[in-house]
C-alpha cells in the first residue's frame, strides 16, 4: 500500500541531497510530477520518519492530518447553513480512509489547503485563503480546476485592485517556492509541475472504464472532455456565480475595468455570502472531476467532502443523497475499476453538477454575507 510514499522518499532524498532540476527527479513510479510544495511537505515527512522508514509514525500524521482536515471541512459546512443530517456522511468513507492512512497520498495535503483556503474566504480573511489556495495549488496542480470559481468569487468580493492583488500575491507563492529550482532549470521545472500533457494509462483509470482503450487515448475524446468542461464553466458563469453582481458575462467583464461604486462594491460583496463561496468553489472542481482525462483512487480525497454538501444544494431528498452518496462510494472501492463501477463514478458526478445547477436556480441573490467585523478587519488584500 506505500508505493507513492516510497517514490515520494525517493523523490525529496534527491532534493534533500542537493539535486536542484526537476527532470533528474525520480523514484520508483517515475519522474516528480508535483509543484515544489509537495516536495517540502514530505521533505518534513523524510526527516521525521527516519527517511520514510518509520510508516507506522507517518500514519499517525495522516491520522492526525485527517482529524484537522475534518474539522475545518465541517466548519466550512457550519458557516455554509448545512444540516445536521449530512454530517455523518462526512467520516464513514472506507475509500477516503484508505487514502489517508494507508496510501499516505499528496492530495491528502492538497484538500487541506482547499478547505482551509474556503474556510478563510468564507470568513472574508481574503490573505489567508488567498495564500493557502495557491499553496495547494504548489502541492497538486488538482486544485487549479477550482480556479475559475476562487476568480470569480474574489472578482465580486473585492474591489477589482484588491482582487487584481490577491491574484499577484497567488502568484508570489507560487515563484516564491519553485525558487529555488528556477535558477538551474526554470523551462524543466514548469514542464514536470504542471505538466498537462501527461499520458495516463487505460488500466488505472477510475472513471472511464466503460469505453474501450481505443476511445480513451483517442483526440477526440480528450478535446470533447475539454469542450465539456469549458461548456459547464460558462453556463455555471453565466447562470449561477454572477448572481451577486447581477450582471450578465458580458458586463462583467466589461465592468472590470471601471471600478463600482463603493456602495454598490459593498453591495455585491455583502452577497458574495459563506455558502455562495463554498458552492461555487467545490462545483469548478466537480466540473473539472467530471470532465477529467483519467481520475485515479486518491482523487476521492476531493469528492469525499464535497459530494453531500453538493447534493443537499440540489435540493434532492434526503434518502436520495445517501442513495447517491453510497452509490457512489461503492464504485471508488471497487479494485480495479470495473465497466459498471466506472460508470456509476461518472453518473455520480454528473447528478452532483447538474443538481446543483437546478438546486441553485432560485438562490436568492439577496443574500448577504454576515456583516460583522471581519468585512471591516479582513476586507482588504495586501
Amino acid at each position: 500500500t506505500e508505493i507513492d510514499w516510497k517514490a515520494y522518499m525517493q523523490q525529496v532524498s534527491q532534493y534533500l541531497d542537493g539535486e536542484r532540476d526537476y527532470t533528474l527527479i525520480k523514484g520508483g513510479t517515475g519522474p516528480l510530477v508535483y509543484p515544489a510544495a509537495h516536495v517540502y511537505i514530505y521533505s518534513v515527512l523524510y526527516k521525521l520518519t527516519d527517511g520514510g522508514q518509520n510508516i507506522l509514525l507517518a500514519q499517525a500524521i495522516f491520522a492526525w492530518l485527517y482529524l484537522g482536515i475534518l474539522t475545518i471541512v465541517m466548519a466550512c459546512y457550519r458557516m455554509a447553513k448545512a444540516p445536521p443530517y449530512i454530517f455523518p456522511l462526512l467520516i464513514v468513507s472506507k475509500r477516503l480512509h484508505s487514502i489517508f492512512l494507508l496510501r499516505l497520498f499528496n492530495d491528502c495535503f492538497a484538500v487541506a489547503f482547499l478547505f482551509l483556503a474556503i474556510y478563510a474566504y468564507q470568513h472574508r480573511i481574503w490573505t489567508v485563503g488567498s495564500v493557502a489556495y495557491s499553496f495547494g495549488v504548489g502541492t497538486k496542480m488538482s486544485l487549479l480546476l477550482a480556479g475559475p470559481a476562487v476568480g470569480i468569487i474574489l472578482l465580486q468580493a473585492l474591489p477589482l485592485r484588491r482582487a487584481l492583488n490577491a491574484a499577484f500575491l497567488m502568484a508570489q507563492v507560487q515563484l516564491t517556492i519553485a525558487w529555488p529550482f528556477i535558477p538551474r532549470n526554470p523551462i524543466g521545472y514548469i514542464s514536470r509541475a504542471f505538466e498537462f500533457s501527461r499520458q495516463f494509462l487505460y488500466k488505472w483509470t477510475v472513471n472511464w472504464r466503460f469505453l474501450d482503450e481505443e476511445t480513451f487515448r483517442s483526440r477526440e475524446f480528450a478535446i470533447a472532455l475539454v469542450s465539456t468542461n469549458l461548456g459547464f464553466l460558462a453556463l455555471f458563469a453565466a447562470t449561477r456565480w454572477l448572481k451577486p453582481s447581477r450582471q450578465s458575462i458580458s458586463q462583467f467583464f466589461m465592468a472590470m475595468w471601471k471600478p463600482r461604486p463603493l456602495l454598490v462594491q459593498q453591495q455585491v460583496s455583502l452577497r458574495v455570502t459563506a455558502s455562495f463561496i463554498m458552492t461555487s468553489t467545490l462545483t469548478s472542481m466537480m466540473i473539472g472531476l467530471l470532465c477529467a482525462r483519467s481520475l485515479h483512487y486518491q482523487f476521492y480525497a476531493y469528492i469525499a467532502w464535497s459530494t453531500p454538501f453538493l447534493l443537499w444544494k440540489s435540493k434532492m431528498h434526503p434518502a436520495g443523497i445517501y442513495a447517491v452518496w453510497a452509490a457512489q462510494e461503492w464504485a471508488w472501492n471497487v479494485y480495479p475499476s470495473t465497466k459498471a463501477s466506472s460508470a456509476v463514478v461518472v453518473g455520480c458526478l454528473f447528478i452532483q453538477v447538474v443538481g446543483v445547477w437546478w438546486g441553485t436556480r432560485e438562490d436568492d441573490a439577496n443574500a448577504r454575507a454576515p456583516n460583522d467585523r471581519n468585512d471591516q478587519t479582513h476586507e482588504h488584500v495586501h
